[in-house]
């Protein structure tokens, strides 16, 4: 494998030279880079995406995190929509594009961490800033994935400015919280918070605030939890359990997440990734419309929605 060369990317946004190219053998990326006594690390993106400008021109060109990653990570770049053959970790062939289908690739970037025997420690959906990039390196080199949970050692090591309380929001529902789902009720969204969360701060500063996103609010029973909180609920399947045990089963571990669940209570969607408001309101449309039962792919959809809006003569602005 060798590092990027300057020619034209197939991802049009610039990936850095420290990203490697191969074969796209996982089989023999994940024993190449275990070698060296490094992690492999896939990345997929797309063409206009500003999350992925931002996490290349941030995150992944801050010296500390460069020098970390190239210490302990083999990094591969992938196209969401490109047509490259990828053999997957079982031997599988099949194109980038469909790899990104078979796991359910919903937001970019996406990022993949991979094990010595080709399993995924982590996964992370959406962009993600210097403060949070830096620790996760340090938890997938260490090999920590069987000592302490990603989402504990985040909380100890991620810390950022932002508010020390849980911001409120009228459309919240009140405990005692019983999320089951009954004739006639409307979907459900849990939203997952915790506090000194910058990115919590900001969806209420300006999320909720955007009028497409108020509009779509009361389609939906809203429920806020924090994922380490010990107070009883009955979710959606009847059981009564702890609101920190439920965030586990979930396995949530960003902040603030949203859990979309359906009318008969079934998880049909979530947002764990950071967004800005366009993609907020397509988020809430795409569960309220019931668009997720025909498009199984959150971006397709999220194209047709801003194609619609400009057909309409609205301005579409992914960042705004």
């Amino acid at each position: 494998m060798s590092e990027r060369s300057p020619v034209p990317s197939p991802h049009a946004i610039d990936i850095p030279r420290w990203f490697v190219e191969t074969f796209l053998d996982f089989r023999e990326d994940i024993a190449e880079a275990a070698r060296s006594n490094k992690r492999l690390l896939v990345y997929f993106g797309q063409d206009g995406c500003p999350y992925c400008r931002l996490l290349m021109q941030t995150t992944f060109s801050e010296t500390r995190i460069v020098a970390k990653a190239r210490k302990h990570f083999v990094a591969i770049a992938l196209n969401l929509w490109g047509d490259r053959e990828v053999t997957w970790t079982d031997g599988r062939r099949m194109s980038e594009k469909e790899l990104g289908r078979m796991l359910g690739v919903q937001f970019t970037p996406t990022l993949l961490f991979f094990d010595e025997k080709g399993g995924i420690v982590l996964r992370l959906n959406g962009y993600q800033p210097p403060h949070r990039m830096d620790p996760t390196l340090d938890w997938v080199a260490a090999r920590l994935e069987k000592k302490q949970p990603y989402a504990d050692y985040m909380q100890a090591h991620a810390r950022e400015a932002a508010s020390p309380t849980l911001a409120d929001e009228p459309f919240f529902i009140k405990p005692p919280h019983d999320l089951r789902r009954r004739s006639g009720a409307r979907p459900l969204l849990v939203l997952f918070e915790r506090t000194h969360c910058a990115s919590c701060d900001e969806l209420h500063k300006e999320g909720f605030r955007r009028a497409e996103v108020k509009a779509l609010l009361p389609r939906f029973d809203i429920v806020r939890l924090e994922p380490r909180d010990g107070s009883p609920i009955t979710v959606p399947d009847g059981r009564r359990i702890a609101a920190a045990e439920w965030a586990r089963e979930l396995g949530i571990h960003y902040a603030p997440t949203l859990v979309f669940f359906d009318r008969a209570g079934k998880e049909v969607f979530r947002v764990e990734a950071y967004v800005r408001p366009f993609h907020l309101a397509g988020a809430l449309d795409y569960v309220a419309s019931g668009a997720y039962a025909k498009e199984p792919s959150f971006q397709r959809y999220l194209q047709a929605r801003a194609d619609a809006m400009r057909e309409r003569g609205e301005n579409v602005d992914l960042w705004k």
